[in-house]
């Protein structure tokens, strides 16, 4: 546990934290900030099971996949397990898939047990179920083979019905801005009809999509965002029969805000009679973070944040006091640097793909990481297919990450490369390689790197050894980076100009570490790295 000390109204307040130091949303005096996730936990669905919180959120093709969070006051969230360790079906994720897999999941507690529904736009509507959050979640099921099903939520009724509703990915069924509706088995592990469509926003509420299914009062409510990401709205849809027809009515816009899009998320009830909604805004390279605006019901409509210009719409909160909760809690982030002194690498980081036990090694009475000088795939011009990448998400606006890497490539007197990464459709990373005379640091570029093209190399010098440290300063606005080096770990060199940060396919800029090999050269080869650590920028 480390301390740090923040300003706040001139007091000086004193906070115990995990090891994240970027970003802390709650800020020590019975209040918090928005947002309280400043990662990128898209589409964001969360419960309450008596005084503990469980949030999951939308992976993709990374693996592991649907991280579970936990929190004890619905503010301070710790990255405690994934439900997914790989990406379903395995063999097809065992390559890189970007931007697809696992889209805007739903997670429910039914039955004393907690499920996780998702829709694979390439394969259908999954499931997986466990009685203990924290340990082992069951295989995934299909619960409906297709095309085009996404953003899937399962809902009992009183008398045991199941159902689920789901939107549609115009890229693969051909239409979208549809929510459809459709029977289950009562267990929740099969769709037995054909569907329903229950709203169709093509009109007015374009690109709908994210539907989330509650019942309060006798009124079946679909909380759904339209208007698209980056640009929408949170709408609302009411009927008192499940088929509807479904009322409608904006509960939440930007209005002069700078929390653009508010977008898709969770209603969440505190225990105490406190109601609350989550959702994400899309920062670009940041990702798709995460809000938490207070609730209430008005004539059995939920109004959510503040109306500041009077529209009777809810506008979004940047500071707010705290959910009253049955349980107080420390203040505690998702874990981001990792001395890798344990015995395993930690919950933050994920593959590209579904993971392969070559790729590194952790051993208990080793504290660095080794990863191994993976081959890169045939025909890759550049990293965007290369499965063996090891990242984690942006926590905060600014912050600098540093290793210290050994490079060792064995019998090779070329081609083997390791380093630093931010990863997105443009990336850029500092490495260390070796060539037949020697080490040298690289700072090294790809732009429109979906589209394969080339690898450049921007700076180039000899280093005296084969170790060195790296460093990458993010600093606002909108992820400009800046690389450097140093060969005692004291003095540090800044090379090439900064890089624009860029988002992935679905997914904010990653940052992170790899180690590989040039299809030409000899097989073998490793990188060990000291640690990995996050800090504020000073």
């Amino acid at each position: 546990m480390k301390k740090i000390f923040f300003i706040i109204s001139s007091f000086l307040l004193t906070f115990q934290v995990s090891k994240a130091q970027t970003w802390i949303a709650d800020l020590g005096n019975g209040t918090y900030r928005n947002p309280i996730l400043y990662a990128d936990y898209s589409d964001p669905d969360a419960i309450r099971v008596g005084s503990d919180f469980f949030m999951t959120a939308s992976s993709f093709n990374e693996a592991p996949g649907l991280p579970i969070l936990h929190s004890n006051d619905m503010v301070n969230w710790k990255l405690v397990n994934y439900a997914l360790p790989e990406v379903f079906p395995k063999n097809h994720f065992s390559t890189v898939k970007r931007g697809d897999g696992v889209w805007a999941p739903s997670i429910r507690f039914h039955n004393n047990e907690y499920y996780i529904y998702w829709g694979d736009p390439d394969f259908g509507i999954y499931m997986v179920k466990t009685k203990d959050p924290f340990g082992k979640w069951d295989d995934p099921i299909l619960v409906e083979e297709g095309k085009g099903l996404i953003d899937a939520c399962p809902f009992w009724d009183d008398n045991g019905d199941a159902y689920i509703v789901h939107g549609w990915a115009g890229s693969r069924a051909g239409v979208k801005s549809l929510l459809t509706i459709k029977k289950m088995t009562p267990n929740g592990t099969k769709v037995i009809d054909k569907g329903t469509h229950i709203f169709d926003g093509h009109e007015h509420h374009p690109t709908v999509e994210g539907p989330k299914v509650y019942k309060r009062n006798g009124y079946y409510y679909i909380f759904a965002p339209a208007g698209g990401v980056a640009t929408g709205w949170q709408l609302v849809l009411r009927s008192k029969n499940i088929y509807g027809p479904y009322d409608e009515k904006i509960v939440l816009e930007q209005g002069k805000t700078p929390i653009n899009g508010p977008h898709q998320g969770a209603w969440v009830d505190s225990g105490t009679g406190e109601d609350w909604f989550y959702h994400f805004q899309d920062v670009d390279a940041g990702g798709r973070i995460v809000h938490l605006q207070p609730m209430k019901w008005i004539n059995d409509w939920p109004f959510m944040g503040i109306d500041n210009d009077k529209n009777g719409i809810g506008e979004p909160v940047l500071t707010y006091k705290k959910p009253t909760v049955t349980k107080k809690s420390p203040i505690i982030t998702p874990p981001e640097t990792d001395e890798f002194d344990g015995k395993d690498i930690g919950l933050q980081w994920q593959w590209s793909a579904n993971p392969n036990v070559i790729w590194y090694s952790k051993l208990q009475n080793q504290n660095f990481l080794r990863l191994f000088s993976i081959k890169t795939p045939e025909n890759s011009n550049n990293l965007w297919n290369v499965p063996n990448l090891l990242t984690q998400k942006f926590p905060s606006p600014r912050f600098t990450a540093s290793t210290k890497v050994k490079l060792v490539p064995e019998d090779a007197n070329y081609g083997k490369t390791a380093g630093l990464l931010i990863m997105g459709t443009d990336y850029q990373a500092i490495v260390i390689t070796n060539k037949p005379d020697g080490y040298y640091i690289q700072l090294i570029n790809a732009e429109k790197a979906e589209k394969n093209n080339v690898e450049k190399i921007l700076f180039e010098t000899k280093l005296k050894s084969n170790e060195v440290y790296l460093q990458v300063k993010v600093i606002e606005p909108n992820g400009i980076c800046q690389f450097s080096y140093s060969e005692n770990g004291k003095k540090y060199t800044d090379i090439g100009s900064t890089f624009q940060a860029k988002p992935g396919k679905w997914i904010g800029a990653k940052v992170g570490l790899y180690s590989i090999s040039s299809k030409e050269t000899k097989r073998g080869g490793y990188a060990d790295f000291d640690y990995f650590r996050m800090t504020n920028n000073k």
